[in-house]
């Protein structure tokens, strides 16, 4: 490309010759390509025509010499870069601050040649300005996102913040206390729920500290910084929050549940679970959001293998017994009951939940909330839908000898039961069940199987890359737009699964060897989690180094059956 003169902008017919020449596209597709409206961009035209404009701009930052640069918000400190430069400038100019230290500023831009406004800024902020190349429409709609939001977290500062210093150890001690109708609070959090759905965020973790607020999303199993508010702000939008899913807003002493329903930028309901904790700061605030589709989902997309449904089949087609599922909290739990509990819930059977809380809503069966204030527990909801003519019932989770009591009847009075524990493992669940108080003759007549799982995050589509010749070799993480460059993108699970026989029951004794009914399980034909990460691995859905973070080794499973964090 014939070097521009500086202060010029990028104009078609400079770019086009080299375009074609390279191969990047063709002499037909380049005399398509309509001229620049507005603001457009050159190499958006260019794109239209077929090119990858991602690709187009990673040739344009080779050829002017400059880092390019992808764009991930999640990566950009947001707080720290917007007051760098207003939004008349960043807007006037096409360029986006997308990092700052001590020394320097990183500046990123479309338009690699002009440089009138690098020397202004540069004395201004008394930083060197680095210059990096990235994509006009991520660099438009961070600035449109970044500065309105900026603009909404100082406007609601400026009307909460009192004189004087605020006590910030005491909850909710300042003189003027926070408005969470103010049209300010709900912007913020407008756009932080509509920019968590676009980030594929599981959890939303709102949390108060000393000098700031801190906004934090899980994304594939993995916690991300996203944003930091002033603490009376953060106050106003756990309040507004808080009213939105029905909570008392007044109370700030006591952990709180609720729950809301909005729409995600395709328009499709999404629920989200609350739950609020009162910290030496204020209140911390977790939403989890439930993806629709997961109850849409089958047990080949939740990642069971052929020869692990056909074990899970054979446990549910069972008419009565307790059927258990482990794991840590967010290892898929919630995700493969309702699948199966889906699929069981014909017209001919009558299935009833009792959980703490409900996780989601679903019209095939029928669900009962716990609500330890008026002592509706796990144990006697058990007992009121024993009186309810049920066929199948499923416990949220057993975690005391009364509620561990109560399945087992219920299963021994001729119901199917699903419940979960927390396990390390598959074996485990047996002698947890003992510490919990169950004797070994009843775990021995009415357990059919245990499932133990984790989630594990795939590789992503787009970018992964064969590590070796054969395909057993598997594939390793690169990163792309697709996945914000950690080179994951989504979630799958890993089973194992323990399906109770004769010789695995005659183990079932009084204080049964954990290790002695795993190496059962396995002669039986169980496959343990590690043993189902490899598997993934040699199919290229996902790495080693991931399947090790997440399953335990041997080393790992204790005796007592709990999970060892």
């Amino acid at each position: 490309m014939p070097v521009a003169t500086h202060d010029h902008p990028l104009e078609l017919q400079q770019l086009l010759p080299a375009l074609v020449e390279q191969g990047l596209i063709t002499a037909q597709a380049a005399q398509k390509v309509a001229p620049a409206s507005g603001s457009q961009h050159p190499l958006e035209c260019i794109a239209a025509q077929g090119p990858c404009l991602e690709t187009l701009i990673q040739w344009l930052a080779r050829q002017v010499g400059q880092p390019y640069l992808r764009i991930d918000p999640l990566k950009i400190d947001v707080a720290a870069v917007v007051p760098l430069m207003s939004h008349a400038f960043a807007q006037r100019h096409g360029i986006l601050a997308v990092a700052v230290d001590a020394h320097s500023v990183t500046v990123a831009s479309a338009q690699p040649n002009i440089t009138t406004w690098e020397a202004g800024l540069s004395q201004v902020l008394r930083r060197t300005i680095k210059r990096v190349v990235a994509n006009p429409s991520d660099i438009q709609r961070c600035i449109n996102e970044f500065y309105r939001l900026a603009k909404s977290v100082s406007g609601a500062d400026e009307k909460m913040t009192t004189p004087g210093n605020l006590d910030l150890l005491s909850l909710g001690a300042s003189d003027k206390e926070p408005d969470a109708n103010d049209a300010h609070i709900v912007n913020i959090v407008d756009w932080l729920l509509q920019y968590a759905f676009g980030q594929r965020a599981s959890d939303i973790h709102i949390e108060p500290c000393r000098d700031q607020g801190r906004v934090r999303f899980r994304i594939d199993g993995l916690l991300h910084d996203v944003y930091q508010f002033p603490p009376q702000v953060t106050m106003a939008v756990v309040s507004r929050l808080k009213s939105l899913g029905r909570m008392n807003v007044a109370e700030k002493r006591k952990p709180q549940d609720g729950r809301v329903k909005t729409r995600n930028p395709a328009g499709v309901e999404v629920e989200l679970r609350l739950s609020t904790l009162p910290t030496a700061f204020g209140e911390k605030l977790v939403m989890r959001i439930f993806d629709p589709q997961v109850l849409l989902k089958d047990f080949d997309q939740l990642g069971l293998s052929n020869a692990d449904q056909q074990r899970w089949h054979a446990m549910t087609r069972r008419s009565h017994g307790i059927i258990l599922v482990t794991g840590p909290t967010g290892s898929g739990k919630t995700s493969t009951l309702y699948t199966t509990l889906r699929q069981l819930a014909t017209r001919e059977v009558n299935l009833c939940t009792v959980e703490d809380p409900i996780e989601m809503v679903e019209p095939a069966f029928n669900q009962m909330q716990v609500q330890h204030n008026i002592d509706l527990t796990f144990a006697s909801g058990i007992r009121a839908l024993l009186r309810q003519d049920p066929d199948i019932i499923m416990i949220g989770e057993i975690r005391d000898q009364e509620t561990a009591e109560m399945a087992i009847q219920a299963a021994l009075t001729g119901h199917l039961v699903f419940s979960t524990l927390h396990t390390n493992d598959a074996p485990s669940a047996i002698s947890r069940l003992q510490e919990l108080g169950v004797a070994h003759y009843l775990i021995k007549a009415t357990l059919i199987g245990v499932m133990a799982q984790r989630l594990v995050r795939l590789l992503c589509s787009h970018c992964k890359r064969p590590l070796g010749q054969e395909d057993a070799d598997g594939c390793e993480a690169v990163g792309c737009a697709q996945c914000r460059d950690s080179g994951y993108r989504g979630r799958a699970g890993l089973y194992e699964i323990m399906l109770m026989d004769p010789a695995l029951q005659a183990l079932v004794t009084p204080g049964a060897d954990v290790q002695a009914l795993r190496r059962e399980a396995l002669a039986q034909g169980m496959s343990s989690l590690r043993m189902a990460g490899v598997e993934k691995v040699k199919a290229g859905l996902t790495t080693m180094t991931e399947v090790l973070r997440v399953t335990p080794g041997d080393s790992e499973t204790n005796s007592s059956g709990l999970i060892e964090y």
